[in-house]
């Protein structure tokens, strides 16, 4: 049998991941994925040959970062994986850590404080609390629709995310501002962030918000997304505790080399702590 990707295969992929209950999100990902190694073959069938031509035209002539390449290879091996064409798979480049957290990245609390103030002052109430609520508690943006009022009474939220559950604190002062923000906006019962039509904000609503403010702060506006939030979250959390397994449980991660990622340093900060040493 040819192989050859149609457009049938991917629905009936698309089908398969929704059964293997995969986000939405990550199903998206998969298939536009798939639809750019699709659009190369343009109708050939798909070869080892062709697959390893593909890897190289990504890195040489497309110049993708070698993460987002390995990200379309690992689509296209799990979609081989399904399909059973085990002999096309190709490795994904392997990319030594990084030590230190690019400065222009690393979102500072000073930083994060501007943020939620200059949101406030723009009367973006939802905005603001949606900030401080994600970098209170490290929760995901996708996971806010489980803030609900009936939550905050409780003073814990259940999340259910990515086929684990868990309990996540509410810290106290939290607690009151949502409750107050509830009382401002008429919220009685249900989730907390909701849209005008009544539906929880997701991911897209709260970045577009956050990148029109960016526009009116002094801060770097690579610094502004909000998975940064949980990052700075992660960080403060691991300077009091410095326990590393127990901020994976609370992020949600499976694996603290995951963990690792989000309380990374900047070069400066390692270098400082290189120096306070004391050893030359």
């Amino acid at each position: 049998m040819e192989r050859v990707i149609t457009e049938q295969i991917l629905m009936d992929y698309q089908e398969y991941l929704y059964e293997e209950e995969k986000t939405a999100a990550t199903i998206k990902k998969y298939i536009c994925d798939l639809r750019k190694l699709a659009e190369y073959a343009d109708g050939k069938e798909i070869t080892k040959k062709l697959m390893v031509a593909y890897k190289e035209y990504l890195y040489e002539e497309r110049q993708y970062k070698l993460t987002s390449i390995n990200s379309f290879l690992v689509a296209a091996n799990r979609l081989f994986e399904y399909l059973g064409w085990y002999g096309l798979r190709v490795k994904t480049y392997r990319i030594q850590k990084e030590a230190f957290m690019p400065e222009r990245r690393d979102l500072s609390k000073k930083e994060y404080k501007k943020l939620v103030r200059t949101a406030r002052q723009k009367g973006k109430k939802r905005l603001a609390a949606i900030i401080q609520t994600v970098c209170a508690t490290g929760i995901r943006i996708s996971e806010l629709k489980h803030i609900t009022v009936e939550s905050l009474e409780k003073g814990v939220v259940e999340i259910y995310c990515k086929g684990k559950q868990r309990k996540v604190l509410l810290p106290g002062k939290l607690v009151k501002l949502l409750l107050r923000y509830c009382g401002e906006t008429g919220i009685e019962s249900g989730t907390v962030f909701r849209t005008k039509r009544g539906k929880a904000v997701d991911r897209s609503n709260v970045w577009k918000e956050m990148k029109a403010l960016g526009a009116e702060v002094d801060v770097a506006e690579e610094k502004i997304f909000p998975h940064n939030l949980r990052h700075l979250f992660a960080k403060t959390f691991y300077e009091i505790d410095r326990d590393m397994a127990k901020l994976a449980d609370m992020l949600g991660h499976s694996s603290i080399e995951t963990t690792r990622i989000y309380v990374m340093t900047t070069r400066e900060e390692h270098q400082r702590q290189l120096d306070l040493m004391g050893l030359i």
